[in-house]
């Protein structure tokens, strides 16, 4: 095995130290809104998008350096994530008045 075969298997998310608090907020979320679900989006050198969606509606997101530690950290909070944004878990989605407002803003300064 060369040495960077090496790197590469010690920085498997199993292994990897997850980022401070990012268990913990997304454990924090499920409890305060009765479970929640993930998906969890690719954004570039950022890394990865954690949306949640509660299931009373309410969402929110926290963000990964990468995809394998978004999930790894899922896993570790016990939310389960979903592979693609399924209708049931829109539909469960109940946007605020603040972000539609910010979303129609949006919009019409195009």
């Amino acid at each position: 095995m060369a040495h960077g075969d090496t790197e590469l298997l010690e920085e498997r998310p199993e292994t990897a130290a997850l980022p401070a608090g990012l268990v913990t907020g997304l454990t924090s979320f499920a409890e305060a809104h009765g479970g929640a679900t993930a998906i969890i989006e690719y954004v570039g050198r950022r890394g990865a998008r954690i949306v949640l969606v509660g299931e009373d509606g309410a969402w929110g997101d926290r963000f990964a350096p990468g995809t394998d530690v978004a999930r790894h950290a899922c896993a570790e909070a016990g939310v389960p994530v979903e592979k693609t944004w399924e209708r049931e878990l829109i539909s469960k989605m109940r946007p605020s008045r603040n972000l539609w407002r910010s979303m129609g803003r949006r919009s019409l300064a195009r």
